[in-house]
């Protein structure tokens, strides 16, 4: 089971505090980049303008800890990387409680939980720590040290361009920016970094594949404002990879236009192939996706998941773990799904009528000349139907789902319509 492999690359990756910026990144992306050798690491300085943003300054940690009165660490940076807020500012004073407390963050509902906590554009500084902790610290001097720095860098992002014999792309992203939380977000780059490996094992692909490893938001923000022209031309199609290493549930995201051959192929495959899954609205979306359907850009991006974002009790804490939330098994059935989406994708062709109206089918002995009541054959209502459906924009996979025909007999009909110069194969 590949979900092993996969596994085994995530336990790889847990440890490494992971940021928008920051050698966490580069870091993470050396150790995909075993996987994949061809992988580009890929960096822009901070300060450049990207749209209406800007690239932050880039953050790296070496040591942050707060120590209570008794001089005991009750968060400490080296046991989980999120006890840090994201972003701190460098800090080495003492503080009373009360002016501690304003700057520790805890759930009160999940009282065993240390949350996920980031402050990327605004300057400030804190710590997460359990409900259970917070609710037993005492009065008096707190030691807060916070070994952060906050300088001029560099964005980091991954890219790597498997051709194919066509020049139209399939677009794959995932996010590389998170700390130690499993489903969101180590799951998305390692199950990635194994479906590119595969991607270049396609012998003959049809499809040239552009894979990206990026910081949510400012990093799809970077890489569009450099490629969108190029992608909005070239790319037909394409899945943002989030959330993928769970076993409770598939999801489905689709993009904000909501009809495209990215959306039809997922909803292909997981009627298909997954017995129950979810299916949410563009009102829900929450990651990159926002980014690649934006108005302008409006690339064809859907999201694919095991259980979405914000919705798996774990979400943003350190409950999301490799232990009780990601598995082998949970890895290998995201790592599936994107699989069957891409051969479904190598294997889908489009064919367009070279008619206006309906062509005329008797003269070409595909009709009767004769007309009687009932002597319309299964077959001619298959080639009928075959032939409305050829538009050049419904792929040859979601005709024969359509009308619940095998692909041999679709692929037989196509080949005597082609033949007889009613329809052309244009992708």
């Amino acid at each position: 089971m590949i979900g092993h492999k996969i596994y085994k690359l995530a336990k790889e990756l847990w440890p490494i505090n992971r940021s928008i910026t920051g050698d966490g990144v580069r870091a993470s992306l050396k150790k995909i980049k075993r996987i994949i050798p061809d992988l580009k690491i890929i960096e822009s300085p901070s300060g450049k303008k990207v749209f209406d943003w800007k690239i932050p300054e880039e953050w790296n940690v070496s040591e942050a800890w707060l120590k209570d009165p008794d001089g005991k660490k009750i968060a400490d940076f080296a046991k989980n990387n999120l006890s840090l807020v994201g972003y701190s500012i460098p800090v080495k004073s003492y503080f009373n409680l009360n002016k501690v407390k304003k700057h520790i963050h805890t759930i009160k509902k999940q009282p065993d939980a240390i949350p996920y906590v980031t402050s990327y554009y605004r300057r400030t500084w804190g710590f997460c720590m359990p409900y259970k902790n917070f609710k037993k610290l005492k009065k008096g001097k707190y030691e807060v040290y916070i070994n952060s720095k906050i300088k001029n860098g560099h964005l980091t992002y991954g890219e790597i361009v498997i051709p194919g014999k066509k020049r139209q792309e399939i677009f794959i992203s995932t996010n590389i920016c998170h700390p130690s939380m499993a489903n969101n977000e180590i799951s998305g780059p390692v199950v990635t970094a194994y479906l590119a490996k595969w991607i270049q094992s396609i012998k003959n692909r049809k499809y040239t594949y552009r894979i990206i490893f990026i910081p949510e938001t400012i990093g799809s923000i970077t890489y569009l404002s450099k490629k969108y022209k190029y992608l909005k031309k070239n790319v037909i199609a394409g899945f943002n990879v989030v959330c993928v290493g769970d076993n409770r549930c598939y999801s489905y995201l689709p993009s904000r236009n909501g009809n495209t051959l990215s959306d039809k192929i997922l909803k292909l495959v997981l009627k298909k192939n997954i017995k129950k899954y979810k299916t949410y609205s563009w009102a829900d979306r929450g990651s990159d996706e926002r980014q690649y359907c934006s108005p302008g850009i409006d690339l064809p991006m859907a999201t694919i998941m095991r259980s979405k974002y914000g919705t798996y009790p774990e979400y943003h804490t350190s409950l999301d773990n490799l232990k009780n939330v990601v598995s082998p098994l949970g890895l290998n059935g995201g790592y599936n799904i994107l699989k069957l989406a891409i051969e479904t994708l190598e294997k889908s062709h489009f064919y367009q009528t070279k008619f206006l109206g309906e062509p005329h089918l008797s003269k070409r002995n595909l009709y009767p000349t004769t007309s009687i009541k009932n002597n319309i054959s299964k077959e001619i209502r298959k080639i009928m139907d075959i032939i409305s459906y050829s538009d050049g924009k419904i792929s040859t996979t979601e005709i024969a789902d359509r009308l619940s025909i095998s692909m041999p007999d679709l692929n037989r009909i196509l080949n005597k319509l082609e033949k007889k110069s009613i329809i052309k194969k244009i992708l």
